[in-house]
Protein backbone atom coordinates (compact mmCIF):
# COMPACT_ATOMS: atom_id res chain seq x y z
CA UNK A 1 0.00 0.00 0.00
CA UNK A 2 1.42 3.36 -0.79
CA UNK A 3 2.06 5.76 1.56
CA UNK A 4 0.79 10.08 1.00
CA UNK A 5 3.13 12.63 2.69
CA UNK A 6 1.81 15.92 2.72
CA UNK A 7 3.98 18.88 3.74
CA UNK A 8 6.92 16.61 1.85
CA UNK A 9 9.00 19.60 1.60
CA UNK A 10 9.53 20.44 5.31
CA UNK A 11 11.71 18.93 7.59
CA UNK A 12 9.78 16.10 8.55
CA UNK A 13 7.66 15.17 5.05
CA UNK A 14 11.47 14.91 3.35
CA UNK A 15 12.55 12.62 6.31
CA UNK A 16 9.63 10.37 6.05
CA UNK A 17 10.04 9.92 2.26
CA UNK A 18 13.85 9.83 1.80
CA UNK A 19 13.22 6.95 4.68
CA UNK A 20 10.13 5.27 2.98
CA UNK A 21 11.34 4.93 -0.27
CA UNK A 22 14.72 3.24 1.44
CA UNK A 23 12.43 0.61 2.44
CA UNK A 24 11.10 0.14 -1.10
CA UNK A 25 7.81 2.16 -0.58
CA UNK A 26 5.95 3.69 -3.16
CA UNK A 27 4.96 7.15 -1.70
CA UNK A 28 3.53 10.21 -2.91
CA UNK A 29 4.71 13.61 -1.60
CA UNK A 30 2.13 16.36 -1.38
CA UNK A 31 3.27 20.24 -1.05
CA UNK A 32 2.33 23.60 -2.25
CA UNK A 33 5.84 24.10 -2.37
CA UNK A 34 7.78 22.11 -4.94
CA UNK A 35 10.90 20.23 -3.73
CA UNK A 36 13.15 17.36 -4.57
CA UNK A 37 10.77 15.22 -2.46
CA UNK A 38 7.14 16.41 -3.93
CA UNK A 39 5.93 14.62 -6.31
CA UNK A 40 2.17 16.66 -6.41
CA UNK A 41 2.76 20.15 -5.97
CA UNK A 42 -0.56 21.70 -4.66
CA UNK A 43 -2.73 22.97 -1.45
CA UNK A 44 -4.08 20.05 0.88
CA UNK A 45 -7.26 22.25 0.87
CA UNK A 46 -7.99 21.52 -3.48
CA UNK A 47 -9.90 18.44 -2.58
CA UNK A 48 -9.46 17.21 -5.90
CA UNK A 49 -5.70 17.31 -5.96
CA UNK A 50 -6.37 15.58 -2.94
CA UNK A 51 -8.55 12.84 -3.72
CA UNK A 52 -6.44 12.11 -6.75
CA UNK A 53 -3.47 11.65 -4.29
CA UNK A 54 -5.29 8.82 -2.24
CA UNK A 55 -6.76 7.38 -4.95
CA UNK A 56 -6.33 3.41 -4.26
CA UNK A 57 -5.70 3.42 -0.32
CA UNK A 58 -3.31 4.30 1.04
CA UNK A 59 -1.58 5.53 4.51
CA UNK A 60 -1.68 9.49 5.15
CA UNK A 61 1.01 10.91 7.22
CA UNK A 62 0.14 14.56 7.31
CA UNK A 63 2.70 17.02 8.30
CA UNK A 64 1.73 19.55 6.63
CA UNK A 65 0.91 22.87 8.29
CA UNK A 66 1.27 26.52 9.31
CA UNK A 67 3.47 26.58 11.97
CA UNK A 68 4.09 29.23 15.02
CA UNK A 69 6.75 31.14 13.31
CA UNK A 70 4.03 31.81 10.33
CA UNK A 71 2.16 34.16 12.60
CA UNK A 72 4.73 36.85 11.88
CA UNK A 73 3.51 36.81 8.07
CA UNK A 74 0.04 34.97 8.16
CA UNK A 75 -3.44 35.52 9.10
CA UNK A 76 -5.58 33.71 11.83
CA UNK A 77 -7.65 32.80 8.54
CA UNK A 78 -5.16 31.30 6.91
CA UNK A 79 -4.44 29.37 9.85
CA UNK A 80 -7.74 28.13 9.48
CA UNK A 81 -7.48 27.18 6.31
CA UNK A 82 -4.64 25.19 6.31
CA UNK A 83 -4.29 23.97 9.75
CA UNK A 84 -8.39 22.84 10.16
CA UNK A 85 -9.84 23.00 6.71
CA UNK A 86 -6.88 21.35 4.83
CA UNK A 87 -6.98 18.51 7.66
CA UNK A 88 -10.78 18.23 6.90
CA UNK A 89 -10.31 17.38 3.22
CA UNK A 90 -7.25 14.99 4.10
CA UNK A 91 -9.69 13.07 6.43
CA UNK A 92 -12.81 13.15 4.56
CA UNK A 93 -10.59 11.99 1.31
CA UNK A 94 -8.77 9.53 3.35
CA UNK A 95 -12.26 7.92 4.28
CA UNK A 96 -13.57 7.89 0.87
CA UNK A 97 -10.11 5.99 -0.20
CA UNK A 98 -10.56 3.59 2.64
CA UNK A 99 -7.31 4.60 3.75
CA UNK A 100 -5.39 2.31 6.11
CA UNK A 101 -4.85 4.81 8.93
CA UNK A 102 -4.22 8.79 9.00
CA UNK A 103 -1.28 9.93 11.18
CA UNK A 104 -1.40 13.49 12.31
CA UNK A 105 1.55 15.02 13.51
CA UNK A 106 0.20 17.68 15.69
CA UNK A 107 2.85 19.28 18.71
CA UNK A 108 3.15 20.13 22.45
CA UNK A 109 2.55 23.71 21.40
CA UNK A 110 -0.97 22.79 22.09
CA UNK A 111 -0.16 22.40 25.61
CA UNK A 112 0.11 25.96 25.51
CA UNK A 113 0.12 27.91 29.13
CA UNK A 114 0.06 24.06 30.78
CA UNK A 115 3.47 24.62 30.26
CA UNK A 116 4.68 27.31 32.41
CA UNK A 117 4.17 27.09 35.80
CA UNK A 118 3.79 29.66 38.34
CA UNK A 119 6.88 31.53 39.57
CA UNK A 120 7.90 28.86 42.72
CA UNK A 121 6.09 26.08 41.39
CA UNK A 122 7.66 22.41 40.47
CA UNK A 123 8.52 21.95 36.77
CA UNK A 124 5.38 20.52 34.69
CA UNK A 125 5.33 17.03 34.15
CA UNK A 126 3.86 16.96 30.80
CA UNK A 127 1.98 13.53 29.50
CA UNK A 128 -1.30 13.28 27.50
CA UNK A 129 -3.57 13.97 30.49
CA UNK A 130 -2.71 17.39 31.16
CA UNK A 131 -5.18 19.80 29.58
CA UNK A 132 -4.37 21.72 26.71
CA UNK A 133 -4.19 25.36 26.96
CA UNK A 134 -3.44 26.71 23.40
CA UNK A 135 -1.64 30.69 23.91
CA UNK A 136 -1.50 31.49 19.98
CA UNK A 137 -3.26 30.30 16.52
CA UNK A 138 -1.33 28.10 15.81
CA UNK A 139 -1.86 25.47 18.95
CA UNK A 140 -5.64 26.37 18.74
CA UNK A 141 -5.71 25.49 15.57
CA UNK A 142 -3.57 22.22 15.75
CA UNK A 143 -5.91 20.99 18.76
CA UNK A 144 -8.54 21.89 16.78
CA UNK A 145 -7.07 19.40 13.93
CA UNK A 146 -6.52 16.82 16.75
CA UNK A 147 -10.40 16.97 17.76
CA UNK A 148 -11.26 16.19 13.88
CA UNK A 149 -9.15 13.26 13.61
CA UNK A 150 -11.22 11.85 16.93
CA UNK A 151 -14.18 12.89 15.13
CA UNK A 152 -13.34 10.51 12.23
CA UNK A 153 -12.32 7.62 14.07
CA UNK A 154 -15.11 7.69 16.56
CA UNK A 155 -18.03 8.13 13.58
CA UNK A 156 -16.59 7.32 10.62
CA UNK A 157 -13.83 4.42 11.70
CA UNK A 158 -10.42 6.01 10.21
CA UNK A 159 -7.75 4.77 12.19
CA UNK A 160 -6.24 8.24 13.49
CA UNK A 161 -3.65 8.79 15.65
CA UNK A 162 -2.45 11.95 16.36
CA UNK A 163 1.66 12.37 17.65
CA UNK A 164 2.33 15.55 19.63
CA UNK A 165 6.29 16.48 18.66
CA UNK A 166 7.95 18.32 20.87
CA UNK A 167 11.12 20.75 19.32
CA UNK A 168 12.81 19.19 16.05
CA UNK A 169 14.04 21.97 13.88
CA UNK A 170 17.50 22.84 13.58
CA UNK A 171 16.60 26.57 12.84
CA UNK A 172 17.81 29.02 15.51
CA UNK A 173 15.67 29.76 18.70
CA UNK A 174 13.25 32.63 18.68
CA UNK A 175 14.01 33.62 21.71
CA UNK A 176 16.61 36.17 22.06
CA UNK A 177 17.61 35.62 25.42
CA UNK A 178 18.10 32.21 24.45
CA UNK A 179 20.54 33.25 21.59
CA UNK A 180 22.25 35.23 23.62
CA UNK A 181 23.02 33.17 26.57
CA UNK A 182 23.70 30.32 24.72
CA UNK A 183 25.11 28.67 21.59
CA UNK A 184 23.11 26.96 19.40
CA UNK A 185 24.24 23.36 19.49
CA UNK A 186 24.52 23.57 23.47
CA UNK A 187 20.93 25.04 23.67
CA UNK A 188 19.66 22.55 21.76
CA UNK A 189 21.41 19.83 23.87
CA UNK A 190 20.27 21.22 26.85
CA UNK A 191 16.66 20.50 25.37
CA UNK A 192 17.06 16.84 24.57
CA UNK A 193 16.96 16.50 28.47
CA UNK A 194 13.03 18.06 28.18
CA UNK A 195 11.87 19.50 25.40
CA UNK A 196 13.56 18.25 21.92
CA UNK A 197 13.13 15.17 20.21
CA UNK A 198 15.73 14.09 17.06
CA UNK A 199 14.13 14.22 13.60
CA UNK A 200 15.37 10.42 13.24
CA UNK A 201 13.27 9.51 16.42
CA UNK A 202 10.37 11.58 15.17
CA UNK A 203 10.20 9.36 11.49
CA UNK A 204 10.14 6.15 13.56
CA UNK A 205 7.65 7.21 15.69
CA UNK A 206 5.31 7.77 13.00
CA UNK A 207 5.99 4.79 10.98
CA UNK A 208 5.20 2.69 14.21
CA UNK A 209 2.08 4.69 14.99
CA UNK A 210 1.00 3.56 11.06
CA UNK A 211 1.53 0.06 11.88
CA UNK A 212 -0.40 0.70 14.95
CA UNK A 213 -3.17 2.37 14.55
CA UNK A 214 -5.47 -0.62 13.05
CA UNK A 215 -5.41 -1.89 16.55
CA UNK A 216 -5.66 1.39 18.58
CA UNK A 217 -7.96 3.00 16.43
CA UNK A 218 -7.39 6.64 18.41
CA UNK A 219 -4.74 7.96 20.62
CA UNK A 220 -2.75 10.83 21.61
CA UNK A 221 0.92 10.41 21.58
CA UNK A 222 3.48 12.96 23.12
CA UNK A 223 6.89 12.58 21.16
CA UNK A 224 10.00 13.54 22.38
CA UNK A 225 13.16 12.67 23.77
CA UNK A 226 13.01 10.00 26.65
CA UNK A 227 13.84 12.46 30.16
CA UNK A 228 16.23 11.30 32.25
CA UNK A 229 14.24 12.99 35.19
CA UNK A 230 11.29 11.12 37.57
CA UNK A 231 8.71 13.38 39.40
CA UNK A 232 10.28 13.71 42.48
CA UNK A 233 13.61 16.24 40.52
CA UNK A 234 10.19 18.36 38.99
CA UNK A 235 10.84 20.80 42.51
CA UNK A 236 15.21 20.38 42.25
CA UNK A 237 14.79 21.70 38.61
CA UNK A 238 13.26 24.86 38.58
CA UNK A 239 15.81 25.94 41.11
CA UNK A 240 19.33 24.30 39.94
CA UNK A 241 19.04 22.15 36.74
CA UNK A 242 22.45 21.40 36.82
CA UNK A 243 22.46 19.96 39.90
CA UNK A 244 19.78 17.15 39.27
CA UNK A 245 21.48 16.60 35.50
CA UNK A 246 24.19 15.89 37.59
CA UNK A 247 22.89 13.07 39.22
CA UNK A 248 21.30 11.32 36.60
CA UNK A 249 24.06 12.39 33.62
CA UNK A 250 27.30 13.20 35.51
CA UNK A 251 29.67 12.96 32.72
CA UNK A 252 27.90 15.74 31.07
CA UNK A 253 29.91 18.77 32.89
CA UNK A 254 33.48 17.24 31.09
CA UNK A 255 32.15 17.22 27.51
CA UNK A 256 30.20 20.91 28.73
CA UNK A 257 33.45 22.33 30.03
CA UNK A 258 35.47 21.07 26.56
CA UNK A 259 33.01 23.30 24.88
CA UNK A 260 32.59 26.11 26.94
CA UNK A 261 28.98 25.82 27.56
CA UNK A 262 27.05 25.64 30.26
CA UNK A 263 23.29 23.94 31.51
CA UNK A 264 20.09 25.90 31.80
CA UNK A 265 19.97 27.24 35.17
CA UNK A 266 15.92 26.04 35.43
CA UNK A 267 13.74 23.57 33.50
CA UNK A 268 10.06 24.56 33.69
CA UNK A 269 8.75 21.80 32.02
CA UNK A 270 9.44 17.76 31.60
CA UNK A 271 7.90 16.31 28.69
CA UNK A 272 7.03 12.48 28.85
CA UNK A 273 7.03 9.72 25.63
CA UNK A 274 6.33 6.51 27.83
CA UNK A 275 2.46 6.17 26.20
CA UNK A 276 4.48 6.33 22.98
CA UNK A 277 6.58 3.94 23.83
CA UNK A 278 4.16 1.45 25.07
CA UNK A 279 1.64 1.72 22.95
CA UNK A 280 3.11 1.90 19.94
CA UNK A 281 6.49 0.03 20.21
CA UNK A 282 8.08 3.40 19.60
CA UNK A 283 11.99 3.08 20.34
CA UNK A 284 13.53 6.10 20.19
CA UNK A 285 17.35 6.32 19.73
CA UNK A 286 18.18 9.72 20.77
CA UNK A 287 18.35 11.44 24.16
CA UNK A 288 20.33 13.61 26.20
CA UNK A 289 22.74 10.76 26.97
CA UNK A 290 23.20 9.66 23.33
CA UNK A 291 24.03 13.43 22.47
CA UNK A 292 26.48 13.33 25.64
CA UNK A 293 28.08 10.23 23.92
CA UNK A 294 27.84 11.79 20.47
CA UNK A 295 29.80 14.53 21.62
CA UNK A 296 32.69 12.34 23.89
CA UNK A 297 33.07 10.48 20.37
CA UNK A 298 33.52 13.80 18.30
CA UNK A 299 30.18 13.42 16.12
CA UNK A 300 27.95 16.40 15.64
CA UNK A 301 24.95 16.12 18.29
CA UNK A 302 22.47 15.35 15.75
CA UNK A 303 21.44 11.95 13.05
CA UNK A 304 23.01 11.92 9.67
CA UNK A 305 19.03 12.10 8.61
CA UNK A 306 19.01 15.52 9.97
CA UNK A 307 22.17 16.67 8.73
CA UNK A 308 21.45 15.00 5.30
CA UNK A 309 18.01 17.63 5.50
CA UNK A 310 19.23 20.33 7.21
CA UNK A 311 17.51 24.04 7.38
CA UNK A 312 15.21 25.10 5.53
CA UNK A 313 13.79 27.78 7.37
CA UNK A 314 10.20 29.12 7.33
CA UNK A 315 10.41 32.54 5.04
CA UNK A 316 11.76 34.02 2.04
CA UNK A 317 12.54 36.81 3.29
CA UNK A 318 15.28 37.70 6.05
CA UNK A 319 14.50 39.81 9.35
CA UNK A 320 16.95 41.55 11.37
CA UNK A 321 16.30 40.01 14.75
CA UNK A 322 16.62 36.46 14.91
CA UNK A 323 14.91 33.53 12.67
CA UNK A 324 11.71 35.17 12.83
CA UNK A 325 10.13 37.91 15.10
CA UNK A 326 8.04 35.40 16.97
CA UNK A 327 7.96 36.06 20.49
Amino acid sequence: MKAVVTGSSGHLGEALIRTLRAQGRDVVGLDLAPGAFTSVTGSITDRALVRRCLAGGSIVFHTAALHKPHGCTHARQDFIDTNITGTLVLLEEARRADAAAFIFTSTTSTFGDALQPPPGAPAAWITEDVAPVPKNIYGATKLAAEALCQEFQRNEHLPCLVLRTSRFFPEADDSKAARAAFSDDNLKVNEFLNRRVELEDVVSAHLSAAVAAPTIRFGRYIISATTPFTPADCAALRTDAAAVVRQHVPDFEVEYAQRGWKMSPSIDRVYINERARRDLGWQPRHDFRSMIARLRAGAAPRSDLARQIGSKGYHAEKFVDGPYPVA
